[in-house]
């Protein structure tokens, strides 16, 4: 059951590691399958009883608060992708021989089930831009006139996308690096890194480790593997995959591209990979205008989108009619509002630094109001490369004091305002505090480089609250 193609899943013993948002399709699909399922999980809190209670109606045993035990007779374990893998169960697993999958190997197994024709995936992973850049890839597919869906990380089951009734032509398949950890059978039709920073590393151990799992997705690319130009760990990364004869590195910049990159020309998005005779000619896709928002790191995310697309053989018009028709998420660098001539920008996502720091290079002259949980993260890199951007700043949240000194120390000339406050109304009072350091032509940028949980509930809230104190200004 480890490397070969499972066809009678009839009496097969197998595992699901955690209950949640992947592991009870997994469930469902496993013992619809004919396998005898066993669920186990570490909590045992009321939600965790209610979902439990679903399965056991439906023939599946669970265990509640016991996520460490192999349960015996297991032959395979499917595990949530962020279970790490120091966990006692895996070495339990490990020691007996027994393989582990997450929820995509899953998906990836049974795409051919029952004889079915089985979607070609286009994968995108990546620190940063990943959901954005797999929404634009499902938007300029859906204008080419192909049945498709924005699916994986992104929250829509893989498995419910693999398994429907009706066929999909293709799939933009947003994966993360704990998704790919668990993966090993994937192989994508073509797939990118958009970006590699610091990110999960108490998940994975080591910034080697989150690398190579992030690389995993280039393994086995049949079309393209396309890379950031400006970020040399995502090529070397395509250096190292083995790949299918025939499959081609493609870069992606916001220069003007060399042959086989596509890149930017005078406010033009160009193809250079997929037209004959690269060498000599380019093929203009959509201008920047179309991208929203016209930012440098969306630009690249609307780039990356188009190489995936274009090596799937998307002709240029729908490159332009789907960024055109792409709208993004809220709290992805959302314009708010204008207020006495001071943009207000929403980029309450922006969670790590990295995110912050392609927040912060889209504005010239920037209130930043930042701070919330560091996550380990360090600040000194991003307010070093970020500084003559700033002309001041609000800091709020349980690690401000991290970004305060690392101001201090890259940035002693800009106006640092620190919040002690730690309630919601922390926002409100923050907003204030920037509209009175800003000035005509300013942009106020919500880019906290750190997680929301220490205030708030979620990033979402973070950002509806921003914008919130922002319409008070205006009344």
């Amino acid at each position: 059951m480890g490397s070969g193609q499972v066809t009678d899943w009839q009496g097969k013993n197998v595992t699901v590691a955690g209950l949640g948002v992947s592991g009870i399709p997994a469930a469902k699909v496993l013992h619809g399958l004919g396998a005898k399922v066993t669920v186990v999980n570490d909590g045992d809190d009321a939600r965790a009883r209610e979902q439990a209670a679903e399965l056991q109606a439906l023939g599946v045993t669970v265990r509640l608060g016991d996520g460490a035990t192999l349960p015996e007779g297991t032959e395979l374990i499917v595990t949530a992708p962020g279970w790490k893998p120091d966990k006692p169960l895996f070495t339990a697993a490990h020691e007996a021989g027994v393989p582990v999958w997450g929820d995509v190997e899953l998906a990836w197994r049974l795409r051919e089930l029952d004889g079915r024709k089985a979607a070609p995936w286009l994968c995108v992973t990546g620190t940063n831009g990943k959901t954005t850049t797999t929404q634009m890839l499902a938007s300029i597919l859906k204008a080419a006139g192909l049945r498709t869906a924005a699916v994986g990380n992104i929250g829509v089951s893989l498995l419910d996308a693999v398994l429907g009734e009706e066929p999909y032509d293709v799939l933009a398949v947003e994966l993360s690096s704990y998704q790919l950890h668990w993966a090993p059978s994937l192989r994508a039709h073509s797939a990118t890194v958009l970006n590699l920073a610091p990110d999960h590393l108490d998940w994975h151990g080591s910034m080697e480790a989150y690398a190579k799992d992030k690389g995993r997705v280039y393994e086995g690319n049949q079309v393209a593997c396309v890379y950031n130009v400006a970020d040399k760990a995502t090529e070397d990364l395509v250096r190292e995959a083995d790949v299918e004869e025939g499959c081609r590195a493609v870069g992606f910049t916001l220069g003007a591209p060399a042959p086989s990159q596509l890149g930017v020309v005078e406010g033009i998005l160009v193809d250079r990979a997929f037209v004959e005779n690269r060498q000599q000619n380019a093929q203009e896709l959509a201008e920047v205008s179309d991208v929203r928002p016209p930012a440098p790191h969306n630009i690249a995310n609307a780039l990356a989108a188009a190489a995936l697309a274009r090596a799937f053989g998307v002709p240029p018009k729908a490159v332009r009619d789907g960024l055109r028709a792409f709208t993004p998420d809220a709290h992805r660098i959302a314009h708010v509002a204008d207020v006495g001539g001071v943009a207000y920008i929403d980029d309450s996502k922006a969670t790590n630094t990295h995110a912050a720091e392609a927040s912060l290079a889209a504005y010239e002259s920037i209130v930043w109001i930042a701070g919330g949980l560091a996550k380990g993260a360090t600040f000194d890199e991003l307010v070093a490369k970020s500084a003559k951007r700033l002309r001041a700043a609000v800091l709020i949240g349980a690690d401000r004091a991290l970004i305060r000194e690392a101001l201090a120390r890259h940035a002693p000339e800009v106006p640092v305002v620190d919040l002690e406050r730690t309630d919601t109304g922390a926002m409100l009072a923050a907003v204030q505090e920037a509209r009175r350091l800003a000035v005509e032509g300013d942009t106020v940028l919500l880019a906290p480089a750190c997680a929301s949980m220490d205030m708030f509930v979620n990033y979402n809230q973070r950002g509806d609250m921003f914008a919130q104190a922002v319409d008070e200004l205006g009344t």
